[in-house]
């Protein structure tokens, strides 16, 4: 009798024994994952695409690719390539605004170095005003970096744990929720910025989303998808990220000042904003 609980008890050790790594893996924390790769030195590579539905005739989208760098705050500088689209109405009315940016903007890939102060901008849209300068870049100051993906700032590390609080259960690293923009906008400085003060007091919307989890707890991609109150009408936005190649060596470096001019030096020539769909 005592042998059969001794071996009883000796089996039982082996499956705690072997269950331990199944656990330990369970229980990666994304937030502290996330905060372990926000160091001077580090970046990610992401490729994001955006859609925003005015209506059914105006609408506009956008292609990003590029590379982002942190410090111990978060995103720190970024290094993208930007494709912005618009519907034949919507750049119908465009053009009557402005024929030569419209225009510019559909010749090729906005190029932009960010920090979390300025924006240095190169490509068609802004060649006209850099030729004659000798320069190469136009900086725009007081600027915000280019967001990762266009609703869901999962760089931000309280609205990635806001996120993942509010998810269904979860099962082989996907996580589907939703979230009210008003609690996003109190948690995402980037979503507050882009979308929190456009809608009018007492109305709310809804972003639904799916994250998918490596191994090591990083966001491997987000997709999300929400009508969002947007002055005294409503927006239909779209966003999905992909993110690789997390904790790679880079530093983000700005352009030279030889080889920069100011907004305000050329503002007749170039876009009053930095040319994106987020703003």
């Amino acid at each position: 009798m005592n042998r059969a609980i001794v071996g009883a008890v000796a089996i039982v050790g082996a499956v705690q024994l072997i269950a331990v790594p199944a656990q330990a893996e369970s229980k990666i924390d994304p937030v502290k994952a996330l905060r372990a790769e926000l160091a001077r030195g580090k970046a990610v590579n992401v490729q994001a695409t955006a859609k925003m539905t005015f209506t059914r005739d105006l609408v506009t989208t956008s292609d990003l690719e590029g590379t982002i760098g942190f410090d111990q705050r978060g995103a720190a500088a970024s290094d993208v390539a930007q494709t912005v689209r618009y519907s034949k109405d919507l750049l119908r009315s465009m053009t009557k605004l402005d024929r030569e940016e419209t225009e510019a903007l559909q010749e090729g890939p906005v190029q932009m170095i960010s920090s979390r102060n300025a924006s240095y901008v190169a490509g068609p849209v802004v060649d006209q005003a850099l030729l004659p300068q000798n320069a190469h870049w136009v900086r725009y100051r007081n600027t915000e970096l280019p967001p990762s993906n266009l609703l869901l700032e999962v760089l931000e590390p309280d609205t990635l744990k806001t996120l993942l609080a509010k998810r269904t259960p979860t099962r082989d690293g996907v996580v589907k929720g939703s979230i009210r923009t008003s609690r996003l906008a109190a948690v995402s400085p980037a979503f507050a910025s882009r979308f929190g003060s456009h809608s009018k007091k007492g109305r709310d919307g809804k972003v639904s989303y799916t994250l998918w989890l490596g191994p090591t707890g990083l966001v491997e991609r987000v997709s999300a998808k929400a009508v969002i109150p947007f002055y005294d009408r409503s927006v239909r936005v779209e966003s999905s990220t992909r993110y690789w190649d997390w904790g790679r060596e880079a530093t983000v470096l700005l352009p030279l000042e030889g080889d920069v001019i100011d907004q305000g030096q050329v503002k007749d020539a170039v876009p009053e904003d930095v040319p994106g769909i987020w703003n």
